[in-house]
């Protein structure tokens, strides 16, 4: 008897029945074949090497009896292999334990090898729409990615590239400017690769001073330094099996470079005081604003590190080269903003929406997160206007028509931008810190400690004093 199931779209998915019973399987196949599904057959472990890693299935029905104790092995070999293939086990009484353990290392389901092949393929469709809608959210994701970072001709390249690189384990080395959006394409690489159900770890490597560094990424045991009083997990244990986004590699010391190519090279790692060696299998993305080959040249970076990181290298144009992204960067960071601030501004006045427009964003968009935050806070209703906009913007420094800022100016720090904020936010608000504190979504004791930390008075503090 065969049956055809209710399928989203007339491609048939492939099924592979893998089973050492012939008649469980040739009645199971004869079940699921017709035009929905595409089915194979293996009768041994060797057969489901041969056939999973030549082709990758939508979904493999695996009997446990078929490999004795190597079959969970059989699991692991298929998920590297096709990591969106769904797995749905046989098993049973005698097996329970293993099929449990087959879930835990990635099976879809397990059933009792006594059901009937309806049951079998009641689960299989179950696990077909799964795959479709995995698939569906991927493309969607890809889709507001590409809007997110425009359509420019060099913003086209950029995703090409991710896009190739993506389900492979190459590393990546991302160049660009300060808060032109690395870690948002390192993350987009993790997501559209197959260890997106792991772990994504970023850290700035240039925020830490070495020695905090160096426990941070490989961790430490109990004792290894004054302060040390337990073991210490580092972050490339973490993210075993995922990835790990190293921003500002360029300016980590010779030791520290030393210690991460011996990662790229064998996955090998050491605690902090400790001498044994243990092993990760981690991705490595990495991001940097230096100039990496000179750096080489002038010896400050190590040559050999540098070609471990720089296998696929891609260069991100700053804002102010793909500006039709903005409307869509605007409108994640109005989400964002009033999530976290606790408001609800939707809108954007013709005129705000010029100065942003004409804007040059030197800091890109670490910068024009930090001025969508500013005239969220300091904005009443549910538009942004002109007056909301920081200075820069709403007078016109840093306008793309204007001169361009020298090399040699310096970015203002996100402390000091954080300094500016509160100052504007006082001054606009007379001073009230109770009101200035619940528009920036924090305790009226945290803006005391940063109007002390940052030296800042009230508005009219000086004339009183």
């Amino acid at each position: 008897m065969s049956r055809r199931t209710s399928s989203e779209n007339d491609t048939p998915s492939t099924l592979l029945i893998a089973g050492a019973d012939a008649d469980f399987v040739a009645t199971l196949a004869s079940f699921m074949e017709g035009g929905t599904y595409r089915v194979e057959r293996c009768a041994s472990a060797k057969d489901v090497y041969y056939k999973a890693g030549r082709q990758a299935f939508d979904v493999v029905v695996l009997d446990l009896a078929l490999g004795e104790r190597a079959d969970l092995e059989l699991v692991s070999f298929i998920r590297r292999q096709s990591p969106d293939t769904q797995i749905i086990l046989l098993f049973d009484m005698a097996q329970v334990e293993r099929a449990i353990e087959g879930v835990r290392q990635g099976a879809f389901f397990y059933l009792p090898r006594s059901c009937q092949p309806s049951d079998v393929a009641l689960i299989v469709e179950k696990a077909v729409r799964v795959l479709r809608t995995q698939a569906a959210v991927r493309a969607y994701e890809q889709a507001a990615f590409e809007q997110l970072v425009g359509s420019t001709p060099a913003m086209k390249r950029v995703i090409e590239l991710i896009t190739k690189v993506a389900p492979t384990d190459s590393t990546v080395l991302l160049l660009g400017e300060s808060g032109t959006g690395k870690e948002l394409l390192a993350n987009t690489i993790h997501r559209l690769s197959p260890r997106r159900d792991k772990a994504f770890i970023a850290i700035n490597c240039a925020a830490l001073p070495e020695p905090l560094l160096e426990s941070e990424l490989f961790g430490h045991i109990k004792g290894a330094f004054t302060g040390a009083e337990s073991d210490k997990t580092g972050l490339f244990e973490e993210a075993d099996g995922g990835t790990m986004f190293l921003d500002e590699v360029g300016d980590t010391s010779p030791a520290m470079q030393a210690k991460l190519l011996r990662v790229l090279q064998g996955g090998d790692i050491r605690r902090v005081g400790d001498s044994a060696v243990r092993r990760v299998d981690v991705r490595v993305l990495a991001a940097t604003n230096r100039n990496l080959t000179e750096a080489v040249a002038k010896k400050e970076f190590r040559e050999d590190l540098y070609f471990r990181l720089n296998v696929i290298q891609v260069v991100i144009p700053p804002l102010r080269e793909r500006l039709d992204s903005l409307p869509a960067l605007v409108k994640q960071l109005l989400q964002r903003a009033n999530t976290r601030f606790s408001r609800a501004v939707r809108n954007i006045d013709e005129h705000a929406w010029g100065l942003l427009q004409g804007y040059d964003y030197p800091g890109n968009i670490r910068e024009l997160e930090s001025i969508i935050f500013h005239a969220v806070i300091l904005g009443e209703g549910d538009t942004i206007h002109a007056a909301d906009l920081p200075d820069p913007v709403r007078f016109g420094r840093g306008l793309r028509l204007a001169l361009p800022m020298p090399a040699e100016e310096p970015l203002p720090t996100l402390q000091e931008m954080e300094r500016r904020l509160i100052e504007s936010a006082l001054e606009r608000l007379d001073g009230n810190q109770s009101e200035v504190a619940k528009r920036m979504g924090i305790s009226r004791s945290t803006l005391w400690r940063k109007m002390k930390e940052y030296d800042i008075a009230r508005p009219g503090d000086a004339a009183n004093g």
